[in-house]
């Protein structure tokens, strides 16, 4: 029996996330002044105070859930277990974690990111939307036909589609007729993982062509391959593939399972991913990490 440690993506963020630890956990406290040095400015500011709408900048919501993240995951002082794993941005903070990435460079990569992100579109030139009661062989069958991009896999009935606003909202018509209970917009300010941002994943290899990825200290389940990668030149290559292609979580559980995996704790604000595991695989335990 293995257990893995899952670290959240864009979503999970909330005004005031990690202000408690902060000011009581020396451990925690040294993540946030880490971040805000290797950034050169109190994201912490906009982190604990908002507002909401700046929280919720691309740019700032990466790194600071990444440093929440991380902030929790010290002040546990847990073990980290055998298997890593995060949810798009969540990518970065699991290499943290693992010893791959140091806390300043995954700041200062998540920044990068979430700046590319926002410059390969136009502003409203790009949607992502929820398709939620269709299956994914359903969603990709529909996605085919109307030149749409599947960004997320998320758990059975639950698909996120991104790309142009003008063909996902074509798909998200289709998906109803096609009997989705639900298909409805997200609040992203960019289009994800879709090729759209094929300009942010040029910007994101030259970014990472200057920054030291260390072989993890635990195996590292990667959303490209839903399966264990180790080697620190394939896992840069990853992290640029992400940007243009979709998450593949309902998949990276399944093979979690697989591998013997019996316990998952979630590292970070929110609870989405334990909720997602309860609707991919009931054989896995899933938690809140305890602090």
């Amino acid at each position: 029996m293995s257990s893995v440690f899952v670290f959240p993506g864009q979503g999970a963020q909330s005004v005031g996330m990690g202000r408690e630890l902060y000011e009581t956990n020396p451990a925690a406290r040294a993540v946030f002044d880490e971040v805000d040095a290797a950034l050169g400015e109190k994201l912490t500011d906009i982190i604990f105070n908002g507002p909401a709408d700046d929280l919720t900048l691309t740019r700032n919501v990466q790194p600071a859930i990444m440093a929440t993240s991380i902030a929790m995951l010290r002040a546990s002082n847990a073990e980290l277990p055998e298997y890593v794993a995060g949810h798009s941005l969540g990518e970065y903070t699991a290499l943290c974690a693992a010893g791959a990435l140091s806390v300043g460079d995954a700041a200062r990569l998540l920044r990068a990111r979430g700046d590319a992100m926002q410059s390969a579109a136009p502003v409203g030139a790009g949607l992502t939307a929820v398709i939620i009661g269709l299956d994914i062989d359903k969603v990709r069958e529909i996605c085919a036909a109307t030149d749409c991009d599947v960004a997320n896999d998320n758990c059975p009935g639950q698909v996120v589609i991104s790309g142009a606003k003008e063909i996902v909202e074509r798909t998200m018509a289709a998906a109803k007729d096609a009997g989705a209970r639900r298909a409805m917009p997200l609040a992203l300010s960019v289009p994800v993982h879709c090729r759209m941002q094929s300009p942010a994943a040029d910007a994101m290899r030259a970014a990472l062509e200057n920054v030291e990825i260390k072989t993890p200290s635990a195996t590292f389940i990667a959303n490209k391959t839903a399966d264990v990668m180790t080697d620190p030149a394939e896992i840069k290559e990853e992290l640029i593939y992400q940007m243009t292609h979709g998450v593949r979580w309902r998949e990276s559980v399944l093979r979690m399972h697989a591998l013997g995996i019996t316990e998952m704790t979630e590292v970070g604000p929110g609870n989405v991913l334990t909720g997602l595991c309860g609707r991919i695989c009931s054989e896995i335990n899933a938690k809140k990490l305890e602090i």
